[in-house]
């Protein structure tokens, strides 16, 4: 099985082939749902799409490290991530490769 990558510019195009949209269109589309995914997320609330999957935002606390070519413990800050979760439908088509 290999590596399948989406770019936003295919997306894109197979939104203007598959709703025969124009190039401005889609492409203000992708964006707009893109750009409200990270304001969303930005402000630390959780994204739902239904069947699909969700987004959250989870706080990675401060620990220890160690830099792997020098070998020194360094203390990390905390951080946000982002964690997506799987949803059914999604898993039940996956599995069924």
């Amino acid at each position: 099985m290999g590596t399948s990558v989406i770019k936003r510019s295919s997306l894109i195009r197979k939104l203007e082939r598959k709703h025969d949209l124009s190039p401005v269109t889609s492409e203000a589309m992708v964006k707009t749902i893109l750009d409200k995914m990270t304001d969303s997320l930005s402000k630390g609330r959780r994204i739902e799409i239904r069947g699909f999957g969700s987004f959250e935002l989870r706080f990675r606390s401060p620990r220890k490290a160690r830099n792997p070519k020098t070998g020194e413990i360094v203390q990390t800050s905390g951080k946000h991530s982002i964690h997506f979760k799987p949803g059914k439908e999604m898993k039940e088509r996956v599995n069924n490769i």
